[in-house]
């Protein structure tokens, strides 16, 4: 009996259960009075032949016992049909049992169009209070079809037409959910469309004009030798800044699983490093590793280590010659923390709110440095792992990036 948790249900089976008890009521009424008219008639009645008789000279002893006698005769039967009184004799002849036919017909004509009326309009009422929450949740149901999500279902009382009504609420909520996010991703893949072009079309341009170049002087051994390693230059370029967006792509539209496991932290530096070291040997910058040889880390190795690495290149990208790079790390009850440090030039207190935008370049950084997606790229990969990647600095005093993650088994 759900129907009975709605409010407007309960108070109509409450108003017809009153009904009934009023008709009820109104039915005991009806015969008390009834009951009183009867016997007020009987008393005329009897009062009527009992003046007759007195006015005939029949004696009180004689007329008494006529109208105290409850058995009836043939004799009596008889006389009575011989003045026209009997089973067949019209009620309309007869006037006091005419007049209680009347009075009770009356009586519960009354009783019954008053009871129908207050059914009626109470039926009604109710009705009314249905059509009118209808219609509104048609109203919004219209809304959202049309897009707007604005305004919500009635939901404030309890019952079956409000729990359908909730559903349809919960339903709305999530197709908006759906089209923000959908909105969502029709904008970023718009930006990521524009970012891309607008940072292939130097390299491609670059291209053209080195081919134009090499095409025009294809006799001149040194020009096309300069110029196809600017082209071979231009190519890396433009695989790097692809390579990354595709990989930032991948782990913002969820299609990366990550494949997590237990690592000493040891390996996945030296993992990340590997291919950085003798960059950093060329250009005369140390790096050092200090911490404890057994500490594990839960992660994935492969794109842990891109994310270290890119940190990395962006240390050597902003140390100069001699510079130190130091990579340590600490566990905590709750966490375990990787120290990305370098002695270079610091990030500008108007950069560092900046530098994980895609293509973020500070007006201080060089056109040869990175294309500015190794450190959205490698925020990406720590947070896709339920890390965090902070940074602190300040400029001609180093930069250091905080690798955190959750202490898991």
């Amino acid at each position: 009996m759900n129907f009975l948790h709605d409010k407007h249900s309960r108070y109509y089976c409450i108003f017809i259960v009153t009904l009934v008890l009023l008709l009820f009521l109104m039915g005991i009424a009806v015969i008390d009075t009834q009951t009183a008219a009867t016997k007020e008639m009987f008393l005329t009645h009897n009062n009527a032949i009992a003046t007759s008789l007195l006015e005939e000279g029949i004696s009180k002893e004689v007329i008494a016992t006529a109208l105290m006698n409850t058995e009836a005769g043939t004799t009596g039967n008889k006389f009575l049909a011989e003045i026209g009184l009997s089973n067949s004799t019209d009620i309309e002849n007869l006037p006091y049992v005419s007049a209680v036919k009347n009075t009770i017909l009356t009586s519960l004509f009354v009783m019954l169009f008053l009871w129908t009326l207050l059914l009626f309009l109470g039926t009604m009422l109710f009705l009314y209070r249905r059509e009118r929450l209808y219609r509104e949740s048609e109203n919004i149901i219209k809304d959202y079809i049309d897009g707007n999500y604005t305004v919500h279902l009635p939901q404030s009382n309890e019952g079956t037409i409000y729990q359908l009504l909730s559903s349809v609420d919960q339903l709305a909520t999530m197709l908006q959910a759906k089209n923000d996010t959908e909105q969502k991703t029709k904008e970023f893949l718009k930006n990521t469309i524009s970012d891309i072009s607008h940072q292939l079309k130097t390299p491609l341009s670059a291209l053209m004009m080195y081919q134009e170049i090499i095409e025009n002087e294809p006799e001149n051994f040194e020009t096309v030798k300069e110029f196809s390693l600017k082209i071979g230059t231009a190519l890396k370029r433009m695989e790097q800044l692809i390579q990354s967006m595709l990989k930032i792509t991948r782990i913002d539209a969820g299609s990366i699983s990550f494949e997590k496991s237990n690592y000493s932290i040891p390996n996945i530096i030296n993992h990340a490093i590997s291919e950085l070291t003798t960059r950093a040997d060329n250009e005369k910058k140390e790096i050092v590793i200090d911490g404890d040889l057994e500490q594990m880390l839960y992660c994935d190795i492969e794109w842990t280590g891109e994310a270290i690495g890119n940190i990395i290149k962006n240390a050597l990208d902003h140390t100069d010659t001699g510079g130190k790079i130091s990579i340590s790390w600490e566990q905590t009850p709750a966490m375990i923390r990787i120290f990305i440090t370098d002695n270079g030039h610091g990030i500008s207190q108007e950069d560092i709110h900046h530098i994980f935008k895609r293509f973020y370049r500070s007006k201080n950084t060089s056109e040869s440095q990175g294309i500015g997606l190794g450190l959205p790229l490698a925020k990406a990969i720590v947070e896709g792992q339920g890390g965090i990647l902070s940074v602190q600095s300040e400029l001609l005093q180093g930069t250091t990036f905080t690798l955190s993650f959750l202490t898991e088994s």
